[in-house]
């Protein structure tokens, strides 16, 4: 089984590659393909998934694993 990798960008999205499924709070699928970008700001008029709204909406998130 190969991994899903996850990849969280500063002042941006958290972009998911691999095989997985996104569901929703009733249970249900979203149609996506093998890599989508997942909102963080909370702005994305495409809710869940980023629409790059956070460039103009100013959104600031710096954070690193170490």
């Amino acid at each position: 089984m190969s991994k899903v990798k996850i990849t969280k960008y500063d002042e941006g999205p958290y972009v998911i590659e691999g095989d997985f499924k996104l569901i929703d709070g009733q249970g249900d699928e979203f149609s996506t393909g093998d890599t989508i970008a997942v909102c963080r700001c909370g702005q994305s008029q495409t809710q869940p998934f980023c629409d790059g709204t956070h460039k103009s909406y100013g959104f600031r998130e710096d954070s690193s694993a170490s």
